[in-house]
């Protein structure tokens, strides 16, 4: 309507994307608590299997309105490369939220944009300014102070959440060499066609039949995720990427609060500093 339209519209181009950005933060912080909450019984790799083939469903009609020609591809290995190193990633996300407090989960994730620094020199040749290398050591100067290495060694989990953000920083670096080529639908469509595809298998070797409530909130999972992709993507469709970029960080305010809220999680001083670190 246009009593709707017309004040967005108003707004400029990088206010709307910050706000489509806050919106897609708040829609992946309560994600991650469906998804902790399905994990106190069901598999991660049930619960990516649910992730993947919703999504797929979800998105299909865009996927058939593109049509064979549209979809068909000459990078079927890249995708599948990328394919492979994203699912490695998902798992580790999904174990990490649902064993990690989500401040500190969501914390740990954001050091994938350090690891893009490496990834894209090693991958892309990009050349990498002393200042841009300087705040990323910084950074993971943060990463340090949240796992907190001793004597007695560092929580895996707190590891298997840092490996997650390592291979996610590569997934997404292959999706700029994709993007040469490939449009946006085709990359998304290999990408969920072949992430329901993979983890079908584990997900039967694991299935728990979902009971009650809990067909609506792997539902949710699907559906959240695609939301929260397709308000990033409105985000920065309309917006400058160095203003509205930033504003994931806000997540780990909404992090806190859910978790919080939902399993009554207070981030100790270490994950807020090291956090902030890194922001």
């Amino acid at each position: 309507p246009d009593f709707i339209t017309g004040p967005w519209l108003s707004l400029s181009p990088n206010l709307r994307g910050v706000l489509w950005i806050t919106f897609g933060t708040i829609v992946f912080a309560v994600n991650d608590v469906v998804i902790k909450t399905l994990g106190r019984t069901i598999d991660p790799f049930e619960l990516a299997f649910f992730r993947y083939s919703i999504g797929l469903v979800i998105m299909s009609p865009i996927f058939y309105r593109v049509g064979a020609a549209g979809l068909r591809t000459e990078c079927l290995g890249l995708h599948l490369i990328r394919l492979i190193i994203a699912c490695v990633a998902m798992i580790g996300v999904l174990i990490s939220v649902i064993n990690l407090p989500l401040a500190t989960a969501t914390a740990l994730s954001f050091s994938r944009i350090l690891f893009t620094t490496f990834v894209a020199v090693l991958i892309l040749k990009e050349f990498v300014s002393g200042r841009r290398w300087t705040a990323t050591a910084i950074g993971f100067v943060g990463v340090l102070i949240m796992v907190r290495p001793s004597a007695d060694g560092i929580d895996p989990i707190a590891l298997i959440a840092i490996g997650a953000a390592m291979t996610f920083a590569v997934a997404n670096v292959l999706i700029r060499l994709l993007s040469r080529t490939e449009p946006p639908i085709r990359i998304l469509f290999y990408y969920h066609l072949g992430g329901a595809l993979v983890f079908a298998g584990p997900a039967a070797y694991f299935w728990v039949t979902p009971v009650g409530i809990q067909w609506l909130l792997v539902g949710a999972i699907g559906l959240l995720t695609s939301i929260g992709m397709v308000a990033f993507v409105r985000g920065f469709a309309v917006g400058e990427a160095s203003v509205i970029g930033p504003m994931e960080y806000t997540r780990l305010i909404y992090s806190a609060i859910l978790g919080y809220l939902f399993f009554f999680e207070i981030p100790d001083p270490y994950t807020i500093l090291g956090a902030l670190i890194i922001v």
